[in-house]
């Protein structure tokens, strides 16, 4: 693919992919604060954490197409000049956000003490892993909320108030924390209780914006059937996607386990590294989302094309970026992670790994974001199923019979990878993706 040094669409690419990027680097701030502050009370209260927050985010992952459809939903709205039913679909995604909170947090209170036993706690964590979780599940109504305002804030194409309202929260969350754990003397319960109340505050943020773009629009409050429907249909084979995608992760660290303790080890140095890179190319499928969706919406099918192109030609280069840094930081970074020889060894071969994946990575995370714009969400669902178990757990059980290492199981992932490479540049290559009109296919 020749890079084009120029286009009409770099400037937009930009004012959307940016601060998309410096969002979604706001998110783990929330873990990562959690983290820090836990961890100057002790090993067993970071135990806890590890338990419950490794529970937490799987589950609020999961719930992510929240986000995802109602940006492509609303897009498509803008796209059409149905700035009114964009902002129906804004305050129907909040409402299935709300509602499926509250079951979440009905269902994990209920059943919080056998999912912490599941995991695996022992005795001396147990308590704190319950309390963490316990406190924790008051804020899913409030974080699956904000999903919903994030993407139709997204479909607005309005990246930047996302960034404030992720930095503020998560300023707010550590001086919470700080004043509950170190002030209150409220231990780990403090640490979930300021994460919560950072979580209410970010939506009823987004709810602030989205009831004054209702009452402008002259939208109803209320949501509707067709609305709350749209959503929850596109969502369903979304989660199917982001399920497989965890099953993968998950089966790897669980047979990386079995391996060797080193071999676990720099498994989750190289999925730490490769996560952030992830997040970092997100961007730019959270802008092809937005564009997407919108040219779509505008009956412009030739403009989605020549969209997905960039983002594509902008995928490719920074991937290969990141390859190119990621290469030459590798000796240096297994240092910063560990200082057992064995470790530094292993995670050096599997960045070699992570390093020459990264322009096939940009290229999947660019086209989930195409499809995810046109509304293509069955096909994404049964890619990413083919890819799983069509070539991952193939490929993964011969690894484990064959005695292959950790490195040879990432050579599993690999090809994981580039299946689902294939598979998403066959349907961009065609056009049944490229369907118009101001409503989302089903």
């Amino acid at each position: 693919m020749a890079f084009r040094r120029r286009s009409p669409y770099d400037a937009e690419i930009w004012r959307l992919a940016l601060p998309a990027f410096g969002a979604l680097a706001a998110e783990p701030l929330y873990v990562l604060v959690d983290t820090a502050i836990v961890g100057q009370l002790g090993t067993r209260p970071l135990a806890g954490l590890a338990v419950a927050g490794t529970v937490l985010v799987a589950a609020f992952s999961l719930f992510n197409f929240l986000a995802y459809s109602t940006t492509a939903a609303v897009a498509r709205r803008v796209g059409a000049g149905d700035r009114r039913g964009a902002a129906e679909l804004g305050v129907d995604g909040a409402w299935l956000a709300l509602a499926i909170g509250l079951v979440l947090t009905i269902v994990g209170l209920a059943a919080s003490s056998w999912i912490v036993d599941a995991m695996g706690a022992s005795q001396n964590v147990r308590p704190y892993a319950l309390d963490y979780l316990r406190i924790s599940l008051l804020g899913a109504p409030f974080m699956l909320v904000g999903f919903a305002g994030a993407g139709y804030l997204r479909g607005m194409q309005d990246t930047a108030s996302t960034l404030v309202i992720a930095v503020a929260a998560n300023v707010l969350n550590l001086l919470l924390e700080v004043l509950f754990v170190y002030g209150f003397d409220w231990g780990i319960s403090g640490s979930a209780l300021g994460t919560v109340l950072a979580q209410v505050a970010a939506a009823t943020a987004f709810v602030v914006i989205i009831v004054r773009s209702a009452r402008r629009e002259r939208a109803a409050l209320r949501p509707t059937r067709a609305g709350v429907q749209q959503t929850a249909v596109v969502g369903g084979p979304l989660m199917v996607r982001t399920g497989s995608l965890f099953f993968v992760f998950i089966a790897t660290t669980s047979l990386a386990a079995r391996i060797s303790d080193d071999a676990v080890a720099a498994h989750q140095i190289a999925y730490q590294v490769f996560l952030f890179l992830a997040l970092s190319m997100d961007a730019l499928a959270i802008a092809a989302q937005a564009m997407i969706g919108r040219s779509l919406g505008a009956v412009d099918a030739l403009g989605a094309r020549a969209v997905a192109r960039r983002m594509l030609e902008w995928g490719v280069l920074v991937g290969v970026g990141f390859g190119l840094v990621l290469a030459a930081v590798t000796p240096l970074l297994v240092t910063v992670f560990s200082d057992d020889a064995g470790v530094q060894d292993l995670a050096e071969q599997l960045l070699w790994i992570v390093a020459a994946l990264q322009p096939l990575n940009a290229i999947v995370f660019v086209l989930d974001g195409v499809l995810i714009g046109a509304g293509d969400q069955r096909f994404l669902a049964v890619a990413m199923v083919a890819a799983t178990f069509g070539v991952y757990v193939p490929a993964a059980v011969v690894v484990t019979i064959a005695g292959g290492g950790i490195v040879a199981l990432w050579c599993a992932l690999a090809l994981w990878f580039g299946a689902r490479a294939v598979g998403l540049s066959a349907r961009y290559l065609g056009t049944r993706w490229q369907v118009t009109g101001a409503t989302i296919p089903h």
